[in-house]
C-alpha cells in the first residue's frame, strides 16, 4: 500500500508543497504488533508510479516489494522540480553544472530536515523500528551521492544504504566528506554504476574505483558493482532492486 500527503521544507522551498510517499508492507494492516525497518529514499515521485515519474517510467518499487512480500517500509519525498533546485537540494557540495550554472549545495539543509523532521514524523505515526540498525537510505544519481553523504555525515541515523549511479562527478574527485568520515559501526553500503553510464562523464570509472577503494579502507562493508548494460534510467535501476535489498537486508 502506498500513501501520499503534502509536506513543506521551509528552509529550502518555503511554503511550497511537495508530495511525500510511504510504502507499507502487505501485512502491515493485519499484523498490528509487528514493527518494520525503514528505508528513506530520494526522488519519491520516481519510485512507485509511472504516471508520476519525471520521464514516464518509475522504479516500480512497490510492485517488487508486494510480489516478494518484503517486510520493509519505504518513505520518500518528491524532489524540487524548479529549475535546477533538485541539483542544489541533492548536493552536499557546490559545483558548476554542464550549462555553466553555479549550483550551491544545500544537501546539509535537506538532510537536517529529513533527520530532524521527516524521520521523527514517520517514527511517530507508523510502526517502525526507529533505531540506526534498522534504518537505511537510498537513491540514484544525485540521490546516490546524497546517500553516500548521509552515511558519512549522519551515521547516527543510518547503518546501511544503496547508492545507485552516484553523481560523484559533482565533487570533482573522491568526495571530501568520505575522506573525512568516520563511518558508524557495521556500516553496509551497496554502490553501483551501469557499464554504459561511464561515458557520460570523463574519468567516472576511475573515480568510482577510487571511491570504492577508500570506502573499503574506511572499514565499510561495501558491495561495489558494475551493472552490465546498465544505463542512467529508472528502468535500469529497477533491475538492481533485488540486488541491493539482498545486500542491505539479506532478503
Amino acid at each position: 500500500m502506498i500513501d501520499k500527503w503534502e509536506v513543506r521544507i521551509p528552509g529550502l522551498s518555503g511554503d511550497k508543497k511537495r508530495w511525500a510517499y510511504v510504502y507499507l508492507p502487505r501485512d502491515y494492516e493485519y499484523d498490528e504488533d509487528r514493527r518494520y525497518p525503514v528505508m528513506y529514499m530520494f526522488d519519491g515521485h520516481n519510485l512507485f508510479s509511472d504516471d508520476e515519474a519525471t520521464f514516464g517510467r518509475s522504479w516500480r518499487l512497490a510492485d517488487y516489494l508486494d510480489k516478494n512480500n518484503v517486510p520493509l517500509i519505504v518513505a520518500a519525498v518528491e524532489c524540487n522540480h524548479e529549475g535546477n533546485r533538485r541539483l542544489s537540494e541533492y548536493s552536499p557540495v557546490n559545483f558548476t553544472f554542464k550549462n555553466g550554472e553555479k549550483i550551491s549545495g544545500a544537501g546539509k539543509k535537506y538532510m537536517d530536515w529529513l533527520t530532524g523532521v521527516f524521520k521523527p514524523y514517520i517514527d511517530k505515526n507508523l510502526r517502525t523500528l526507529p533505531d540506526r540498525a534498522n534504518t537505511a537510505i537510498g537513491g540514484s544519481s544525485m540521490g546516490g551521492l546524497m546517500t553516500l553523504y548521509a552515511l558519512a555525515k549522519y551515521a547516527g541515523y543510518f547503518s546501511r544504504g544503496a547508492a545507485l549511479s552516484p553523481s560523484l562527478w559533482a565533487c570533482g574527485g573522491v568526495p571530501e566528506f568520505i575522506k573525512k568520515a568516520t563511518f558508524g559501526k557495521e556500516c553496509i553500503i551497496y554502490m553501483d554504476y551501469g557499464s554504459k553510464e561511464f561515458k557520460n562523464h570523463d574519468g567516472q570509472k576511475e573515480l568510482f574505483v577510487k571511491t570504492a577503494s577508500l570506502l573499503f579502507d574506511k572499514g565499510v562493508a561495501l558491495t561495489a558493482s558494475i551493472a552490465l548494460g546498465g544505463v542512467h534510467s529508472e528502468a535500469s535501476w529497477e533491475k538492481r532492486i533485488p540486488v541491493f535489498l539482498q545486500v542491505l537486508f539479506g532478503s
